[in-house]
């Protein structure tokens, strides 16, 4: 099983429609090829992780790094694992900052990210959160 971190950039930006599009659409097709992970989205900014057989990982990837909605697609992180750290999720999510409204993407993602037990993956994750709350 593997591990894949990566970060994007949208091309619009992100209404909160199109995020339930991306997310009705990943959670579907990431259950039936056993795929977890998490996405957190901060303006423009897309990082997610995501979880399971390297077959499906792979193919998963591909086809995120194919979509015309973002660009400048760069994995991060990608590493064997033994243990999922989103093991029920089959794409858990937090919305960041958007034009016009003020969330506080950092106390979220913290609670999101308190189960995971790698100090990477989670360093990944706050420091995102943190850089999106300061913008």
């Amino acid at each position: 099983m593997i591990r894949l971190l990566y970060i994007s950039t949208a091309r619009e930006p992100v209404t909160p429609e199109m995020l339930a599009d991306i997310l009705r659409t990943s959670r579907r097709n990431n259950v039936a090829v056993g795929v977890t992970g998490l996405l957190i989205v901060g303006g423009r900014r897309f990082l997610q992780a995501l979880e399971g057989p390297p077959e499906a990982i792979f193919a998963t990837y591909d086809r995120i790094a194919r979509d015309p909605r973002h660009f400048a697609v760069v994995q991060l992180a990608r590493d064997t694992i033994v243990e999922r750290q989103f093991p029920d999720w089959a794409m858990g999510s937090q919305a960041g900052r958007t034009a016009g409204v003020d969330a506080d993407v950092s106390a979220a993602v913290a609670a999101l990210i308190a189960p995971i037990t790698d100090p990477s993956l989670r360093g990944y994750f706050s420091g995102f959160a943190g850089r999106q709350a300061a913008a």
